[in-house]
């Protein structure tokens, strides 16, 4: 069967979009294809997403691959305190004979979790405050935006995060909470850069002719050109979250006992030092390699985007 285009049939496909379907969608995939190859070249980036894929894992998992689930709670066991490390308690146990294996393992799931809801709390917080003070650039509403991110930018995060925490309750909630008042305002400067200068893009200009809204231009527009480097802050940013909670539960402003954050468990091993060494050495070692797993994920996220063609 012979199959006869005419012209208004091709601009019937052109204005529903079926023929740029058609162009676009070969081009994404080998490019989706060049960003997966420029991550997965790169041992390093291979190894942090391995490594960060066991941690959630494990901390989704934690009731039932901990040897000693009950002892992530309220538990004591005089009989077995201060045990050093054995093939009976891996890591050994506490001062109150609590495997520090399992209380580690419970420790990710605290750790994940308050990465979790800061960065999803603050990135699209910050991300709008951003790209709304780029589209308003020369305006109020800019000088408003970025000069109370100047603000909060002229303090250290982890100091204002403490500052923040030491007026709350210590839990882990107002951890959370301090940690968010104190990191928006970078993912709002990193946007407000980046909004700027696409904001002087033909395709910008070209929506403000047709009269499309300010709300269309920002979330339609700009933003969509923006999420990469948006994602790549992101994937850096968690095992920043996750050192500065624990810091602050180390100083006693995070989460209190006997939930088993690695934080506070490095500060309670650390006042039987060098006795009892497992008790603070092992927690430790734990936020190590959850931070280190997440900046070789993030810096792989970070050379994948950077062959991305748009």
């Amino acid at each position: 069967m012979e199959c006869v285009w005419n012209k208004e049939a091709v601009m019937i496909l052109s204005r529903s979009g079926f023929l740029s379907k058609l162009r676009i969608a070969p081009d994404r995939e080998q490019n989706l294809k060049k960003m997966w190859y420029k991550f997965a070249r790169n041992p390093l980036s291979r190894a942090g997403l391995i490594i960060s894929a066991a941690v959630v894992l494990v901390a989704i998992l934690a009731p039932f691959i901990a040897p000693y689930p009950k002892h992530a709670g309220y538990f004591t066991d005089f009989g077995e305190q201060s045990r050093p490390p054995s093939l009976e308690h891996l890591f050994g146990t506490d001062n109150l004979g609590r495997d520090v294996l399992s209380r580690c393992i419970f420790g990710f799931r605290y750790s994940l979790m308050m990465a979790a809801v800061v960065l999803i709390t603050v990135v699209p917080a910050g991300s709008l405050a951003g790209v709304f003070a780029g589209f308003y650039v020369g305006t109020p509403v800019e000088a408003l935006i970025m000069r109370l991110t100047d603000i909060f930018l002229a303090l250290p995060p982890l100091v204002l995060a403490m500052a923040v925490a030491s007026v709350l309750e210590p839990n882990v909630f107002n951890a959370m909470l301090a940690i968010c008042l104190t990191w928006w305002p970078w993912y709002s400067r990193l946007v407000y850069g980046q909004a700027t200068s696409v904001k002087n893009e033909f395709f910008i200009q070209s929506a403000e002719v047709i009269g499309a809204s300010s709300v269309r231009i920002v979330f339609s527009e700009m933003l969509p050109n923006l999420l990469s480097i948006v994602l790549t802050k992101a994937s850096l940013d968690i095992g920043t979250v996750i050192l500065i909670g624990a810091s602050l539960s180390f100083v006693g402003l995070g989460a209190q006992p006997p939930t088993p954050d690695l934080g506070t468990m490095v500060a309670d091993g650390a006042k039987y030092l060098p006795e009892l060494w497992w008790t603070a050495a092992f927690p430790a070692l734990c936020i190590t390699l959850v931070i280190l797993a997440f900046n070789l994920l993030g810096d792989g996220i970070r050379d994948m985007f950077a062959t991305e063609v748009i």
